[in-house]
């Protein structure tokens, strides 16, 4: 059994086996990926556990309004190659969320670290506005930079896993990536033991968490609402 972690991981296995078992973790789309064949059904060789579902953009939106009541315009800034299916499955959700909110949404396809500083760039120089970091190899790797640029231009960002906000980001709302990883052992053991992935339906999240840096917050000056100090599963000083 292998076990993939992440949407590229577990392309690059599919490629090279069909008949060896594959228990992904952290992959946002593998039906559009191509990894199964149906949520309940996979119908090959690989199963597992999804992370991000398109829904959560309209939670985002919702904590970025109770963050900046004045609200505007967000931009959600991914890497297609990380999520190749992203645009299909999170923006038309985005767009959607954005016009029940009222503010307008702006799509950042983003390749490398110079595209980020442009993007980043642009939105900060227009009033009312907010960041959406989707989750993805490239966003992980290049973290620093955007939490760096969300500071230097005071743009409101939430990111999807608490590590960014550890590392100084404002607020994360997303998977907790452990609690996947804790499970996925039973599904290998499943394996071991006679189960075909095949009759293994991929699994959703079931552990959610919002995470509030209270630092970062003082330092843009932003007061953190009630609402959300009480929502929040940790609070970073």
């Amino acid at each position: 059994v292998i076990i993939g972690h992440s949407t590229p991981v577990v392309a690059a296995l599919h490629q090279v086996t069909q008949t060896i078992p594959i228990v992904f973790v952290v992959v946002g789309d593998p039906v559009g990926g191509g990894f199964v064949a149906s949520i309940a059904r996979p119908g090959g060789n690989i199963t597992g556990f999804t992370v991000v579902q398109p829904t959560i953009m309209g939670k985002y939106l919702s904590i970025l309004r109770e963050l900046k009541p004045q609200l505007s315009r967000v931009a959600v800034i991914y890497n297609d190659e990380s999520i190749p299916a992203g645009a299909a499955v999170y923006i038309p959700t985005f767009v959607e969320s954005a016009k029940e909110f009222q503010v307008i949404p702006i799509v950042a396809e983003v390749h490398s670290p110079t595209e980020i500083e442009t993007a980043m760039a642009d939105l900060g120089a227009m009033p009312g506005s907010a960041l959406i970091v989707l989750p993805g190899n490239f966003t992980t790797l290049h973290r620093e930079l955007i939490i760096s640029q969300a500071a230097r231009l005071r743009i409101p960002t939430i990111y999807p896993y608490r590590y960014f906000v550890d590392e100084g980001g404002l607020l994360s709302y997303g998977v907790d990536v452990l609690d996947l990883f804790r499970r996925a052992p039973d599904y290998v053991d499943r394996i071991l033991q006679g189960a075909k992935p095949a009759d293994l339906p991929v699994q959703a999240p079931r552990k959610f968490e919002l995470v509030i840096n209270l630092k970062t917050a003082r330092t843009l000056g932003f007061v953190v609402p009630r609402i959300l100090l009480a929502g929040a599963d940790a609070l970073i000083e």
